[in-house]
């Protein structure tokens, strides 16, 4: 297909509202009676819903949908729904059925819609899921993701902030894919970096999350919008600290280069803005910080995992094909929450 969708200024996750503003949106909103089945709601700031609805079934909910971040109708497609499925494996879930999102205008060539819906349609089959239907609006710009349902063993269910003070931090995917398409939409990326950034961002964190399932998993989150270390504070969720060895953390080399170019995103100063009290770096370069404020779009799986199994998860993901790395660790809450070191 030669259509092609334009840029938006913030397409994928850069285009998220800063976790500042969200939250204090949310903080406003009227409870209701409180649901004994609703085990996991809005208000802990995971991945996705989840409501009990027997004593080995519980639903887990989300949704997600964004602007695009790649000219490619088809690829922007598979990025979006792969990152919508994402909050479904980040909570220990199986991915059931999905609906599209989609916001796309009238005069625009409908090949073009066709092939974004191809793209997400491929991956929710992938995912094992059935895609059930969809709502479109008539808008101005190009939106497009999934509502996603999965189900989960009410016992199995990965919360974010359910982390101890010596498991292990690991990180499936490598960071940095919002500073590639930032530089790859003013042309300053090569054609390998953002090759390698869509392909991270297609694939689905279904495999990482059955690899996962047979370890003593106490915490996971998926990496998006607001970047590793808006992420990581949110799984301490102020109980917790811990340590980070950025010496360890998967990267794409070409995002610190861009970054040293300074081809940065104001999501990502957003993030900056909003996490850097609870960080304190030592000896990190200023292209590492951004990359780890960086927004992910589709990113990887951060798990905390009991210490004495890490290195045996960390090879089995490996031998998966999976760029996974063991990235530090979690202590108990001390001064600074967390630590970051090269």
């Amino acid at each position: 297909m030669g259509e092609k969708i334009t840029f938006c200024k913030g397409g994928g996750c850069t285009a998220k509202l800063g976790a500042g503003i969200l939250s204090r949106v949310l903080e406003r909103l009227p409870k209701g009676p409180q649901d004994p089945n609703l085990l996991i709601g809005y208000d802990s700031k995971d991945d996705a819903a989840v409501y009990q609805v027997s004593d080995d079934i519980a639903i887990v909910q989300t949704l997600d949908f964004f602007p695009p971040m790649v000219e490619d109708p088809y690829t922007f497609g598979k990025i979006a729904a792969t990152n919508a499925l994402s909050d479904i494996y980040a909570m220990g879930g199986e991915v059931k059925t999905a609906l599209n999102i989609v916001c796309f205008p009238e005069t625009m060539d409908l090949n073009i819609l066709g092939e974004i819906m191809r793209g997400g349609s491929e991956k929710v089959i992938e995912a094992g899921g059935t895609l059930a239907g969809g709502h479109s609006i008539n808008d101005s710009d190009v939106k497009y993701g999934l509502s996603v349902t999965g189900v989960v063993h009410p016992d199995r269910i990965y919360p974010n902030n359910g982390g101890k003070p010596g498991d292990k931090l690991i990180l499936t995917k490598k960071l940095g894919v919002g500073i590639i398409c930032t530089a790859n939409r003013v042309q300053e990326a090569s054609a390998e970096a953002v090759e390698a950034a869509i392909f991270s961002m297609t694939t689905l964190n279904k495999y990482a999350a059955l690899i996962c399932r047979n370890y003593d998993i106490h915490a996971c989150t998926d990496v998006t919008g607001f970047s590793f270390l808006g992420h990581l504070h949110e799984m301490m969720d102020g109980t917790l600290s811990c340590q980070i060895n950025a010496k360890q953390v998967p990267i794409f080399p070409e995002a610190l280069d861009y970054a040293d170019e300074f081809l940065l995103t104001a999501a990502g100063q957003r993030n900056r803005n909003h996490v850097q009290d609870y960080v304190k770096f030592e000896n990190v370069p200023f292209a590492m910080e951004e990359v780890l404020y960086d927004p992910q779009t589709s990113g990887g799986l951060l798990v905390a995992v009991e210490a004495l199994q890490a290195e045996t998860l960390e090879k089995e993901l490996q031998e998966a094909g999976l760029p996974a790395a063991i990235v530090g660790e979690i202590i108990e809450k001390g001064d600074v929450e967390i630590t970051v070191t090269m």
